[in-house]
């Protein structure tokens, strides 16, 4: 049984008014995860080549130890990414976006879209993205307690984040129009950012 089972709805901590209903659904890709939150790329590079110079300029057995080391951490790293998507759920409504997450301590985060002041899309390759979401005031919940959904460095003021969804730029589409139904928001120019047409929300 999954401490999730109780769920009244999956991803949703109660049932939804009857003026409320659900847009989307997604959860992230522990590969894209990966490579992304995790850098596990240029960490792989980092060990091996350290191993390599540590066996060199010492001994043989101390970088096969630091080698084994740190392919362990990366291996826990990547163990907690596949739990994390595993357990978290995004949640798209027409009023809200509703972050489920959690390996160890469990948390439901519900982001009132008419507290939604920016969100960038960021494309990762293979229409996978992940949307950053710029709230007013401060989150109460903390950094590393979000982590991995929220954007990097973003420690004293978190911004919450969908990471490493499939079909980013069409939930990004989403997010605006159910927003903008809501609050008056206007897409920037295509000049105005890297990835796709935004301003407070991608277009």
């Amino acid at each position: 049984m999954s401490e999730y089972d109780s769920e009244p709805i999956p991803g949703l901590p109660e049932e939804l008014p009857q003026d409320e209903y659900i847009i989307w659904q997604g959860s992230p890709d522990w590969k894209v995860m990966a490579k992304t939150a995790l850098h596990i790329r240029i960490a792989l590079a980092f060990v091996i080549v350290f191993s390599v110079i540590t066996a060199t300029q010492t001994s043989l057995s101390t970088g096969l130890v630091l080698l084994g080391v740190g392919a362990l951490s990366i291996g826990i790293f990547v163990s907690y990414l596949v739990l994390v998507e595993r357990t978290t759920l995004y949640t798209l409504t027409n009023k809200r976006v509703v972050l489920r997450s959690g390996v160890a301590l469990n948390y439901c985060l519900n982001l009132p879209l008419t507290r939604i002041e920016a969100a960038d899309l960021k494309l990762l390759g293979d229409d996978f993205g992940s949307i950053a979401l710029q709230l007013e005031g401060t989150p109460k919940i903390g950094y590393f307690m979000l982590w991995p959904h929220a954007t990097s460095l973003s420690i004293i003021r978190p911004r919450p984040m969908i990471r490493a969804i499939a079909e980013a730029p069409k939930v990004a589409r989403m997010l605006f129009e159910a927003t903008s139904k809501l609050q008056d928001i206007a897409p920037k120019t295509e000049a105005e950012t890297d990835n796709v047409p935004l301003k407070g929300l991608p277009a």
